[in-house]
């Protein structure tokens, strides 16, 4: 054979070696292919092949189906049926690795051959994961909801761990995945995941007041144990208890609560582990498991059980039947057989807690120095989540600011989203706090009246920023509340005096900005304000000068409780009142407290303002108590002949005594008679 030939058959060779290679990948599990560690393999056209599949089994509202092996080859009537079931959510998972892993494989293909249709699907599994968590941070089975158990929060399998990965590649801006998410899905991820990791804390299972660790399922309203398929009942988990600790680990920067949690989870892993008993096997010669003992063995590595009594942590196990059994051997074959009924994950939490508490002690030491030397200018504080700043969080920089300072105290508040509650105390005086960019930068928390549940004054534990100590100024910031429409959650709480709020975007549902206190005055400049039901209300005096003024919803703009003493209450000058297209039909204002005083002047009123303008709560001693006015206003919500007979539109001579001076102004102080021209 000539050299010629021979070269032929060598890469004949290599080729058919290639095509038993690829056919060998195709063999194996789903799961086992999305986690492929030779990236060559993703470059192949088997790889691509493959790839459609996975475009074409993910739904519109961005998640999968589990528990399908998409490698498999699709007929044409195959494709077609899953063409048609594009617009169907039912079956949409993240359970069995559902959603995640496809979004792992689009991951890996688009770094070797990239592809808009792989970069669309992947982020869009990412908007579905995001759609798909509870208010309180937790995850169901499915999303949309389907009825019975999957409603609860699933740690089972890993589901809320893995969902909890993603997020955590996707906020951190790592290279893991190859699709980059855009700024405003990094930010919201990083909510979802400090939710997620709240949530976990908050459903680990206290065993006569000492925490231990989770169960498979916990339920979406009280956090406690729940019960699943009838073999699942609830328990403490051996099994989904470690990747969960395992993760809270991995938690960069933790808080008490989070290492509370971990130092709970070790110490209960140490409590229940089983020494000297061994799993045995009897297998076919398929491989199918036809039998499973447990059989004493000194020698034998730790093991721990999938499930365990919440009150003693006594292993037990079930058969499709319900009855909690103490044995083994006591359960059917079927299940005993084709169920994992012990795990031996935890070792890895024990060998992982050592190098964790070395890393935390370091860590620890290094804030405490931080913190021990301070601000080099106490004066000029910069907070970065970077790093780079004084301090990366806004509530540590106003912790170790000065009390009663002589002088202002500026608060520098690098680009970010800072997921946080922020308390300005009443003895952290004349502080500025100064965002980056009113764009980029924002702070967000998510409490709301049923979350706080402390009694019907619950609404006033919600601001995710709330200002007590007088002379506070703000600019260049966004402060949300995302709780989302769940009833009373403010974003902003002003119980202060002489506060400016300038250039910030103000945003919630109900109550968005609460303006309080007796005698206060505070002044809102440029500011974007939006909200549904009474988003602004109070008692203080407040003055909106040249801001936007949002409607979300059919309701009420303002409820004003300003006291009987107070000349004026809330006045609009030369504001912007808009909506979204779905409120069409916004009051101005009504009486939280039937002296409300509200006043606009000089403001431009979309067409969702209605023709009467205000209401008066059902209360008739409020059309003579109360003071509502507009003066010079214009727009299609403007109807001064069709408003209320009770309200008023004022005379020039009149409305030229709403000025800043007269409405803000200190004549009792020199020093803090303008109190409000400087924005800084």
């Amino acid at each position: 054979m000539n050299n010629f030939f021979k070269g032929i058959m060598i890469l004949f060779c290599f080729f058919l070696a290639g095509i038993n290679m690829y056919a060998q990948v195709l063999d194996k599990s789903w799961k086992s292919i999305t986690e492929i560690k030779d990236e060559s393999w993703f470059a192949s056209a088997e790889a691509k092949a493959v790839a459609e599949n996975v475009l074409l089994y993910q739904r519109h509202i961005g998640g999968w189906p589990k528990n399908t092996q998409m490698q498999k080859p699709l007929s044409d009537a195959q494709k077609k049926e899953l063409l048609a079931l594009k617009t169907s959510t039912e079956g949409c998972t993240t359970d069995n690795g559902g959603t995640v892993q496809e979004m792992l494989f689009l991951s890996k293909i688009n770094k070797q051959q990239p592809d808009v249709s792989y970069q669309k699907a992947f982020l869009s599994g990412l908007d579905y994961l995001l759609k798909a968590q509870y208010d309180n941070g937790g995850w169901p089975q499915f999303f949309p909801l389907k009825k019975g158990y999957y409603t609860h929060i699933t740690y089972n399998d890993d589901s809320m761990v893995n969902i909890l990965n993603v997020l955590k590649e996707v906020k951190d801006k790592t290279d893991f995945y190859s699709i980059k998410a855009s700024d405003d899905l990094v930010a919201k991820a990083k909510i979802a995941f400090d939710k997620g990791i709240d949530c976990i804390v908050k459903s680990q299972y206290k065993q006569n007041g000492v925490l231990t660790a989770w169960c498979a399922q916990h339920d979406e309203v009280t956090l406690l144990p729940a019960k699943a398929r009838a073999y699942e009942l609830p328990s403490l988990s051996g099994k989904e208890s470690a990747k969960i600790t395992l993760l809270l680990m991995a938690v960069e920067n933790p808080s008490k609560e989070i290492i509370a949690a971990v130092e709970a989870a070790v110490a209960w892993f140490e409590k229940v582990k089983i020494t000297g008993l061994r799993e045995e096997r009897v297998v076919d010669a398929k491989g199918k498991i036809t039998d499973k003992k447990m059989i004493a063995d000194a020698n034998a590595p730790a093991l721990w059980a999938r499930f365990m009594e919440l009150d003693d942590n006594r292993p037990f196990f079930c058969d499709r039947d319900g009855i909690k059994k103490y044995s083994l051997a006591e359960i059917g074959d079927e299940r005993r057989n084709g169920y994992s009924w012990y795990t031996n994950e935890p070792k890895e939490v024990l060998k992982a807690y050592d190098k964790w508490k070395k890393k935390l002690s370091t860590e620890l030491n290094s804030i405490k120095k931080k913190v021990a030397k301070a601000p080099k200018d106490e004066y000029n504080i910069v907070v970065a989540q970077d790093g780079s700043g004084d301090y990366t969080s806004i509530q540590d920089a106003i912790y170790n600011s000065p009390s009663f300072p002589y002088k202002r105290v500026l608060i520098t508040v690098k680009n970010g989203v800072y997921h946080e509650k922020v308390r300005i105390p009443e003895w952290n005086t004349k502080i500025s706090l100064i965002g980056e960019s009113k764009e980029k930068t924002t702070i967000t928390y998510d409490d709301y009246f049923g979350k706080i549940n402390l009694g019907r004054n619950s609404t006033f534990l919600t601001p995710t920023v709330l200002v007590e100590g007088n002379d506070f100024k703000a600019t260049n910031l966004t402060i949300k509340n995302t709780a989302g429409p769940v009833g009373q959650a403010i974003a902003l709480s002003v119980v202060a005096d002489r506060v400016v709020v300038s250039n910030c975007v103000i945003s919630g549902n109900q109550d968005t900005l609460y303006t309080s206190g007796e005698g206060f005055k505070q002044y809102f400049k440029d500011c974007f304000i939006e909200g549904t039901v009474d988003f602004i209300f109070g008692n203080a005096t407040a003055v909106f000068d040249n801001c936007d003024i949002h409607s979300k919803s059919n309701s009420y703009l303002t409820a004003a409780s300003t006291p009987e003493s107070s000349k004026y209450g809330f006045v609009f000058m030369n504001c912007k009142l808009t909506a979204d297209e779905k409120a069409t039909e916004v009051y101005l204002g009504r009486p939280w407290r039937i002296n409300a005083k509200t006043v606009y002047l000089n403001c431009e009123m979309g067409s969702h303002i209605r023709k009467e303008g205000w209401n008066n709560w059902s209360k008739t001693e409020a059309e003579k108590a109360s003071f509502y006015a507009e003066y010079n206003c214009s727009g299609p919500g403007f109807q001064p002949e069709n408003r209320v007979a009770w309200s008023h539109q004022l005379k020039k001579s009149e409305a030229k005594k709403y000025t800043l001076e007269n409405i803000l102004g200190d004549s009792n102080s020199k020093s803090n008679s303008n109190w409000y021209s400087n924005f800084k």
